[in-house]
């Protein structure tokens, strides 16, 4: 496996040629008695023994998949701060999502959930080319292409929607929880995951009566499993 690792205070992996999967949580949305529950899971994940089957790769990528798993739940269920319930702002949200599809990166599909966003993407070849060729002729190159896109719809996001609350403050976490979609199943697993969230969170009783998801737009569209969403603009 070749790509870039990074760690704050979340690991964050970029691997060329494979979708993204980020979620992105609003400041506050995990409680202190959430937090404190996750660095507990976190430290219990640490102390397991590989199984045999796994790899060491594989048992870090499983662990990974499991954290996700025990703190999206914590947001499905106990989030204290829900501003994306609003429709204005949970519409600014997928809109962004929309607004560079086909361009920067091609969309696989997004969720806009109460207290956080989900979206997996497969960067644009061409456009990772010219941006790559943008940052060497000013001497930056020490953001990687999903850092630029997903900051880019973090600080658009933040704007606007604090713009519609009327206040000034920070209105995201600072750090996306990122995973990479490693197979084309994987990617298929991840879509399903994706758009089933409003369905589990007890939302709506179908993915594609969700609003803000890209159910809806599959479903009207037509558009099949694995195939991108287009560039459009939600009424």
């Amino acid at each position: 496996m070749q790509g870039i690792f990074r760690r704050r205070n979340l690991p964050h992996w970029d691997v060329p040629g494979h979708p993204v999967f980020i979620t992105g949580c609003l400041r506050g949305s995990l409680s202190a008695v959430g937090l404190k529950q996750i660095d507990n899971y976190r430290e219990e994940l640490e102390q397991r023994s590989r199984p045999d089957k796994f790899t060491a790769d594989q048992w870090e990528h499983h662990k990974q998949k499991l954290f996700f798993a025990f703190i999206d739940n914590l947001l499905d269920m106990h989030s204290p701060v829900q501003h994306l319930a609003e429709d204005e702002q949970a519409k600014i949200v997928a809109n962004a999502f929309l607004h560079f599809a086909e361009e920067r990166y091609q969309l696989l599909a997004f969720c806009v959930m109460p207290s956080h966003h989900h979206w997996l993407f497969s960067i644009v070849d061409d456009w990772e080319d010219m941006e790559g060729q943008r940052l060497r002729s000013l001497g930056k190159q020490d953001r990687t292409p999903r850092e630029i896109i997903s900051h880019s719809i973090q600080s658009f996001t933040a704007t606007m929607c604090n713009r519609s609350r009327g206040v000034e403050e920070n209105y995201w976490q600072q750090e996306t929880f990122d995973h990479w979609a490693r197979t084309e199943d994987e990617a298929i697993r991840i879509i399903r995951y994706i758009e089933n969230n409003p369905v589990k969170a007890g939302l709506c009783e179908h993915p594609e009566d969700y609003q803000w998801s890209s159910a809806r737009i599959r479903q009207e569209l037509r558009i099949s499993e694995g195939d991108p969403i287009p560039k459009m603009l939600l009424p």
